[in-house]
């Protein structure tokens, strides 16, 4: 299985500065969207359907806002628009799809970033995502969570972690989350296979930020602990430039048989 989980800010915008062709040029299974900023009737969808995807919707109730989306030339054995929690439901956050006893869930955090008010959200999705996902793999042992997590976990995964210590994104208590998230049986497969390199999945639009590598990694591709044999690798796609985030590709072997 091969995966990317993309933040495309947009998807009518990301379309249009080429993420057909790129697609084209690439042969993923999955597609997992976030912050489509969309729903499915506005966007002329017959080109992922000419390269062999089905698709997923979960959009915010506020027209273009937020929203994610699953595309996958595996057909889905069953399909969870959102996580029963309405305060999120609403703004389009998590998209759980599972494929036999493998559960992928396509999932765009709060950011925090335009005000206490919204920090405070942020704060509290993290506090009910993680009991979310507990309960969850009670049933569903096995979980690959990607997203855009809007959290960059360690100094190794910020351009300039001093100036940003008291940045939403950075702050000592989002990152102290994410100790606890990959403290439970879960593993950050990018840093699993590349425990030293700096990579970054978001650069501002500002000051020439990405063509400066000044970033950001902040979307990831999380997998239970139960899936790190068939962990392939699992790698940031910055030549991919159809947004200010880039595409995370995650690579999964077949189980082994019993």
């Amino acid at each position: 299985m091969q995966l990317i989980s993309y933040n495309i800010n947009g998807i009518r915008a990301a379309i249009r500065n080429g993420l057909i062709d790129w697609l084209a040029q690439h042969n993923f299974d999955i597609l997992c969207f976030q912050e489509v900023k969309a729903t499915a009737d506005v966007v002329d969808l017959a080109a992922f359907e000419e390269l062999g995807y089905q698709y997923h919707w979960h959009a915010a109730e506020k027209k273009g806002y937020s929203g994610v989306a699953t595309f996958s030339k595996i057909a889905p054995t069953n399909v969870v628009m959102g996580c029963g929690l309405a305060v999120y439901d609403c703004e389009g956050r998590i998209l759980r799809t599972d494929f036999d006893d493998l559960t992928l869930l396509n999932c765009y955090f709060p950011s925090g970033t335009s005000g206490e008010l919204r920090q405070g959200v942020k704060m509290e999705f993290l506090r009910d995502f993680y009991d979310y996902v507990q309960e969850l793999r009670k049933t569903r042992p096995k979980l690959i969570v990607v997203g855009d997590y809007n959290i960059a976990h360690t100094a190794i995964d910020i351009h300039d972690p001093v100036r940003n210590k008291n940045t939403t994104g950075f702050l000592p208590e989002e990152r102290a989350w994410m100790d606890q998230w990959f403290g439970a049986g879960i593993t950050d497969s990018f840093r699993y296979k590349h425990p030293e390199d700096v990579a970054y999945s978001w650069w501002s639009y500002r000051a020439g930020a990405r063509s400066n590598n000044k970033g950001w990694r902040i979307d990831y591709a999380s997998i239970t602990d139960n899936l790190r044999d068939q962990l392939v690798d699992c790698r940031m796609l910055p030549d991919a430039v159809h947004a200010d985030h880039c595409p995370v590709w995650l690579s999964l072997s077949e189980p082994p048989q019993d």
